[in-house]
């Protein structure tokens, strides 16, 4: 039997810490930049603005990150985050790309420059369960098919994984309105399954053909329930954005490969395609991304693998997930596993790191470097987007 479920909170706040280093989508200010309050109310998209508690908006460093909600001193999280479909699921590169790449979606949209991020907070963690499960005699919700209890390649699979909202406001006058919506949906391209409760663990890979069909019937479906809230109504512009989860073994996230907009009503606009992938450094043997910058930025690559392995021989292993959005080079993740323990040893490699590193990885985009060890995370080296330059950053040091 399949069950939604929360992903373990523990670990959902270790992957948002990551993702939000990664490809430097989400930065945020301190309260010395924290502007006017707000005072919410439930019967209004609106915000009042008042002078004491309520809802804040944050400042923010440049014009291409967003002001964020702030409720009463502490961050407003999402109502929904974290609700997937499957016990099953178990790849956590799939959720750090999901949620990165859903926010880069939404720039496109929804300008930070002109619009105010908050987390999703008009669906609810209680109707996310509901949508993601099966539909069935007791949940006429379900957006996943009926369980035909069968066993094979005529298996009905979960094609949906995921769901993802986020919320874009404007400030006018003295009131934060509700200005548009992006939605993610996480599509399976391979559904884990039990044949009984507890038993071994199957796959069923999912073609893109299906996955693509069902995940349009869906989306003009969560369209609907969306316009059907009366917090929401019927002219906001929402965004649903379709995302191809990787497989639970992959050494790399999924992507996103669609997007269509419903202005206002019902109705889901034009499908448009989304040309995102996400490949693992080096590049192994049967490595489906044909693109020839793939192959330009896997030869740098192990040039940069080659060249610490020589300054310090006692590496594990060195890998990265570069992020392309068709011949161009959005980000890269690199992971270096070290048997380091001395603390000079980790500020003399990470130095180094710093300094040969922008001969070799791209330049002008974010990538974050990872320096771990069987004890846990040792340094992290971080280049931001339109810079060439790395910071060092050392764990536990003082």
């Amino acid at each position: 039997m399949r069950f939604a479920k929360w992903i373990g909170g523990g670990l959902l706040v270790l992957i948002l810490g990551a993702a939000l280093v990664f490809f430097g989508n989400f930065y945020h200010e301190n309260s010395s930049n924290v502007s006017k309050s707000t005072k919410t109310s439930s019967s209004t998209t609106n915000s009042k603005i008042t002078s004491k508690s309520g809802i804040q908006v944050t400042g923010k460093a440049s014009d291409t990150e967003y002001k964020t909600v702030v409720k009463d001193g502490n961050y407003l999280v999402s109502k929904a985050r974290g609700v997937t479909s499957s016990e099953n699921a178990s790849n956590a590169f799939n959720t750090t790309s999901f949620e990165n790449g859903l926010l880069e979606v939404a720039k496109n949209h929804f300008s930070p420059k002109s619009y105010i991020f908050q987390e999703g907070q008009y669906l609810s963690s209680a109707t996310a369960l509901n949508w993601l499960d099966r539909k069935s005699s007791t949940n006429s919700l379900g957006l996943n098919p009926t369980d035909n209890k069968k066993y094979d390649d005529s298996r009905a699979p979960i094609y949906l994984q995921t769901i993802e909202e986020q919320d874009f406001m404007t400030q006018d006058g003295n009131n934060l309105k509700l200005s548009g919506i992006v939605i993610g949906l996480a599509m399976n391209t391979q559904d884990s399954y039990q044949k009984v409760q507890y038993g071994a663990t199957y796959t069923q890979d999912i073609a893109k053909a299906d996955m693509i069909a069902h995940g349009k019937t869906i989306a003009a479906e969560v369209i609907k329930r969306y316009r059907a809230m009366k917090s929401v109504g019927k002219d906001v512009p929402i965004v649903v954005a379709m995302y191809a989860q990787a497989k639970n073994d992959s050494l790399s996230g999924g992507s996103f490969y669609a997007w269509a907009q419903s202005k206002s009503g019902d109705s889901l606009g034009t499908w448009n395609g989304i040309n995102d992938a996400t490949v693992v450094l080096p590049m192994q043997d049967g490595t489906t991304y044909a693109k020839a910058v793939a192959t330009e930025t896997n030869k740098s690559f192990v040039k940069f693998q080659d060249n610490i392995e020589g300054f310090f021989p006692n590496l594990s292993s060195v890998t990265a997930q570069a992020a392309f959005n068709g011949s161009t080079v959005k980000g890269m993740n690199v992971t270096v596993t070290t048997q380091f323990y001395s603390a000079t040893e980790i500020q003399s490699f990470a130095n180094y790191i710093s300094q040969v590193a922008p001969n070799y990885l791209p330049t002008n985009v974010p990538v974050q470097i990872r320096v771990q060890t069987s004890t846990g995370l040792q340094a992290l080296i971080v280049q931001q987007k339109n810079e060439k330059t790395y910071t060092v950053n050392i764990i536990g040091s003082y």
